[in-house]
């Protein structure tokens, strides 16, 4: 188990904060930056949350509980992949975390992190995908309405 591993990625949006916020908690926006996953929580901490989808043959459900909730600026919840290969046990979870920081009226900072990689393949893969993956965020967010 390797849960010292952190994946950060990070990237200035030209759009008010609460635009940002908007693409990190609506579920019809989350699907076009999560490969068409449905997200199904209320974002209250305790609760659960859950992301379904198809990916190519295979049926997905992954999950995971709110940690934390600042409304327009952070959230935090526990997350686990059947992806992963891992059981579905505690010490299988990482940890996701957005931060959201207005820098300006048009500019905001998204930090995204997450943590406690059960391990180094579920890192890799977060390495990986996490420039390609903000900067899709960011495209999305910064997309005329």
């Amino acid at each position: 188990m390797r849960h010292d591993l952190k994946v950060t990625g990070v990237v200035d949006i030209n759009v008010p904060a609460a635009r940002v916020w908007d693409v990190m908690t609506k579920p019809s926006i989350i699907k076009e930056y999560l490969f068409g996953t449905e997200t199904v929580t209320d974002w209250k901490v305790g609760s659960e949350i859950i992301f379904q989808g198809e990916y190519g043959e295979t049926s997905y459900r992954d999950k995971g509980v709110i940690l934390e909730n600042e409304p327009g600026a952070l959230i935090s919840y526990s997350y686990w992949s059947g992806f992963s290969g891992l059981e579905d046990k505690p010490e299988n979870y990482n940890k996701v975390t957005y931060t959201i920081t207005p820098k300006g009226a048009n500019v905001t900072e998204l930090q995204w992190i997450q943590e406690g990689f059960a391990n180094e393949e579920g890192y890799n893969h977060s390495v990986n995908g996490m420039p390609q993956f903000m900067d899709q965020i960011k495209g999305i967010a910064e997309r005329k309405a």
